[in-house]
């Protein structure tokens, strides 16, 4: 369905529209981001995200991956379709994707520029009207520049990944025809709460009546599994659950999907050389684009989507000789996930490379360095360019603390005042990067030039 912005739009500049996306309003609400603003926003556009399909993806971990794997899954399928994820690692544009392909610096620039005309309207119309005018957040201006690139591209089917939470998420002001809960696990305390059931009662605000909804493996914990069935039962949905369980792939037929990490290894992990914590991010996306096209996949098309799908920044290999991986995890759970795949490939610690760890200082630094630590023999530490980091000295002073009380005293530590510097010193030497996303993203930058 063809789209048009419904009004004049001063176009911006790549470099212009990147600084109003950093400009925006910051939240000052204790109750965080308002979904009004979004939708305000997309109103006075003549909603965008109207023209196609829309699916979200939520979850404390695996929502990227889950969200790629259903695009590239939908994709091959025939349908034109977007892409909606966050963070970038490297540039911006890198959010956004129409069939497999990143968008252009050209075409972020006009999204941004409509959306932020947008908000601009909305807010003059609201201090006309002697309302307060609205903060708009970046994550608010990306999402509605994301929905009007879309729907100017005339795609089918737009996959959206939650930034944060979802109740009050900007992807939330959509209409998603099916949603899917990858999991739940600590992160975002502050904000969303600091028990499992409370965030995952912030999560399954996504879940709405008469929208499909996937659930994965990652939402079993007890008082999770509570939270998303009085939910559902509120919404009069009937959820298909994904379970690590028996031997079959996942159908759209049924209430409950099962399979096994070994048979989704034969299609995925063992062709595609993807770690240990992947298949249940693919099962869960299958079962949404079954759910979704209410049919089965082609296995065929299934298997080419899954091998070519990438997945930036996850158990990511950015050199071989010497080597140098990074990996985004960035709380305790997706840390041992991580862990847990390396220990697959190869459970001698001793024989790997050093660690390069970096961390946002409002995360669980000790769950994380308390992970991260005993998977390997040597330890650097630094910080990211993020105003949120942790200072060198307090992550050092704290993983030598831990790693103290692991008895290893002995194991080296060693600090950088940048990772550029790092970089430098390991340029010779193999070396794995893992804590904050902002890490595998500035490692990526620099590697990549």
């Amino acid at each position: 369905m063809s789209y048009t912005v419904p009004f004049a739009v001063p176009e911006l500049t790549y470099d212009q529209a990147l600084a109003a996306a950093h400009d925006t309003g910051k939240i000052t609400s204790a109750a965080g981001p308002l979904l009004e603003t979004v939708v305000e926003m997309l109103n006075e556009l003549e909603r965008p995200d109207a023209r196609y399909d829309c699916l979200q993806v939520a979850g404390t971990n695996g929502k990227s991956s889950t969200t790629r794997f259903t695009a590239a899954i939908l994709n091959a399928e025939g349908k034109r379709t977007a892409l909606y994820t966050s963070p970038e690692l490297v540039r911006m544009e890198e959010r956004m994707e129409i069939d497999g392909s990143v968008i252009s610096a050209a075409l972020l620039a006009h999204g941004v520029s409509a959306a932020r005309e947008a908000g601009r309207r909305v807010n003059v119309r609201r201090a006309a009207a002697g309302e307060e005018r609205y903060a708009i957040t970046p994550f608010d201006l990306l999402t509605v520049a994301a929905l009007v690139i879309f729907a100017e591209a005339e795609v089918d089917v737009a996959v959206l990944e939650v930034g944060m939470g979802g109740r009050w998420d900007a992807t939330s002001a959509t209409d998603p025809v099916a949603v899917a809960i990858t999991g739940i696990g600590l992160d975002h305390t502050r904000i969303l709460g600091d028990t499992l059931a409370a965030i995952a009662g912030e999560k399954a605000a996504v879940i709405k009546p008469g929208r499909g909804v996937v659930l994965g493996e990652g939402t079993h914990e007890s008082s999770v599994q509570a939270v998303m069935d009085a939910r559902c039962i509120e919404c009069g949905v009937q959820p298909v659950i994904v379970r690590h369980e028996t031997t079959r792939l996942p159908r759209h037929l049924g209430d409950i999907v099962e399979f096994t990490v070994p048979t989704l290894r034969a299609v995925y992990e063992c062709q595609m050389r993807k770690p240990s914590y992947q298949p249940q991010n693919a099962a869960c996306a299958i079962t949404l684009a079954e759910s979704y096209l209410d049919r089965e996949l082609d296995h065929g098309m299934l298997n080419a989507a899954l091998m070519a799908c990438p997945t930036p920044g996850r158990f990511d290999v950015l050199r071989s000789g010497p080597l140098l991986m990074v990996d985004a995890c960035h709380n305790p759970q997706s840390c041992e996930n991580f862990v847990s795949a390396l220990d697959e490939i190869d459970s001698d610690v001793s024989a790997r490379p050093a660690l390069l760890i970096a961390a946002l200082a409002d995360k669980d630094v000790r769950g994380i360095v308390r992970v991260l630590l005993p998977a390997f023999p040597a330890i650097a530490v630094t910080r990211t360019a993020s105003d949120r980091a942790l200072s060198v000295d307090e992550l050092a002073a704290l993983v030598r603390e831990e790693l103290a009380r692991e008895g290893r005293e002995d194991v080296p530590v060693v600090e950088f005042p940048s990772v550029n510097a790092a970089l430098s010193a390991y340029a010779s030497t193999p070396l794995v990067a893992a804590g904050t996303i902002t890490l595998a993203g500035e490692v990526a930058r620099i590697v990549q030039g």
